[in-house]
């Protein structure tokens, strides 16, 4: 099913929602890269309530009928250390998250071991959620889970061969030359390394509300994107 028809399908069920928000729960834990999760964050923020209007306005005639919002979850509410830059403060603890999120953010980091709450978490919210992005070794996080079993994914390319390596039993086909990788059903958006999460949440903009709106958001925090298979770190790793 395209967003569209299933943006329609909700508006139709009911007809008094104002708009519809599309809830991100972004996966922290100890050890995690925040540019990973912060640069998705800093283009799909711009659909959030308090920025659309001050960023969007003027730039298009038909805004679409959607916010994005976000929830920020660890296993516990302890401010979490990142690899860099300040600790974050969660806002919610994995195990509390009763509500079902429409899209799950998954970064990574260079010690992939979140506590086990966090991948328990994706397995509940999997099934529900409309998509699941990851960015750099999020895609293991992801790959441990069982949930990337059948699909082409990417991942960060220093850590490209470590994580072949460690699911070379799992049905994935990891493709070494990607900035960014959409499974066939569109759900899951895995990207490269680090800043490929900007590249892969352009890709994601685009299907999500057209590539005239997408190229507006870009425009707005001044970011150049790159093309799916503009990945020039495959080559300097040795992977092609």
């Amino acid at each position: 099913m395209s967003f569209i028809r299933w943006m329609t399908k909700i508006r139709t069920r009911s007809t008094t929602m104002a708009q519809t928000t599309l809830r991100v729960a972004v996966c922290l834990f100890p050890g995690v890269t925040t540019t990973d999760y912060q640069g998705p964050v800093e283009l799909l923020g711009i659909l959030s309530l308090k920025n659309r209007q001050r960023a969007l306005n003027g730039v298009s005639k038909d805004l679409p009928d959607l916010c994005i919002e976000f929830t920020y979850l660890s296993h516990t509410l302890d401010p979490v250390e990142p690899t860099a830059g300040p600790h974050v403060l969660p806002s919610m603890m994995y195990d509390e998250a009763q509500e079902q999120f429409e899209i799950i953010l998954i970064p990574g980091g260079p010690n992939v071991n979140p506590p086990s709450a966090c991948p328990e978490f994706i397995k509940r919210q999997a099934p529900g959620a409309k998509y699941i992005l990851t960015v750099c070794t999020g895609s293991l996080i992801l790959a441990r889970t069982g949930l990337l079993n059948g699909h082409r994914a990417t991942t960060n390319k220093m850590a490209f061969r470590s994580v072949q390596e460690e699911t070379k039993d799992l049905p994935i086909t990891w493709v070494a030359k990607a900035r960014w990788v959409v499974s066939e059903d569109q759900k899951i958006w895995t990207g490269s390394g680090v800043t490929a999460g900007m590249d892969l949440a352009g890709g994601f903009l685009d299907h999500l509300v057209g590539k005239e709106l997408s190229h507006a958001m870009r425009a707005f925090i001044e970011l150049s994107v790159k093309a799916q298979d503009d990945d020039e770190f495959a080559a300097y790793r040795g992977l092609v």
